[in-house]
């Protein structure tokens, strides 16, 4: 799948249908959530571990490799180099609930997302509950987060900071692309259909996987509506 520039905008993405009922996400009232059980514990345990070992072996780009998604099963032998893209820029539309790992214009790879509880409109301040849009760099990454592995994006950028110095608000902070919590307090189901973060952004634990091992520090994110 390859991307040309449109008069639109500088990325000719699918976007959102006009009622969005498919892909829009609303707060519910929350259920009791099961416990999680060992085995799914050991498995995330194993998905972490195979993301820190691929990072200390780094990335290895093959250009000729389809863009199709990625199903990881189990762990590679030891030592073993995962041929995995390497992304130079993301980008996230905000109204499709979705996120592109971008190579040029080629889409490396296609994940639904989760948003922020207020999921429309610019971030505006701390406890508002939404998603930054805006141009963005991804920065610090933890694999023993809230959150099965996280990665920060840089906002808030300069004219986040103007804006909330002018109404006198904090600008707030610590926006992650991050997978499911470490422990749930809802069923599994609901965090693949509602928004849910406080602002961030969030996807499968399989995809952040991908993520993790498809991106580097400094890795510009467009956030669009």
């Amino acid at each position: 799948m390859r991307i040309a520039p449109s008069a639109a905008g500088p990325y000719n993405l699918p976007s959102a249908r006009s009622n969005g009922n498919a892909d829009r996400m609303t707060e519910t009232a929350p259920t009791a959530a099961p416990a999680r059980s060992r085995a799914h514990i050991v498995a995330r345990m194993g998905l972490i571990a195979l993301a820190l070992a691929a990072a200390s072996t780094g990335f290895a780009h093959d250009p000729a490799q389809e863009p199709e998604r990625v199903s990881i099963r189990s762990s590679p032998p030891l030592g073993a180099t995962l041929q995995l893209p390497l992304a130079d820029h993301i980008v996230v539309r905000k109204g499709a609930r979705r996120m592109y790992l971008m190579h040029g214009d080629d889409v490396l790879r296609t994940y639904k997302i989760a948003l922020g509880l207020h999921p429309v409109g610019q971030k505006e301040r701390s406890g508002d509950f939404r998603t930054p849009e805006g141009r963005y760099f991804l920065t610090r990454r933890n694999p023993h987060s809230e959150y099965f592995l996280s990665i920060q994006v840089s906002y808030p950028n300069d004219a986040d900071l103007q804006r909330a110095r002018h109404h006198h608000w904090d600008a707030g902070g610590s926006i992650m692309i991050h997978g499911l919590p470490n422990y749930l307090h809802r069923p599994p189901g609901y965090y693949e259909k509602f928004d849910w973060t406080d602002g961030c952004i969030a996807v499968s634990d399989s995809d952040m996987v991908e993520i993790w091992l498809m991106t580097e520090e400094r890795t510009p994110i467009d956030i669009l509506p």
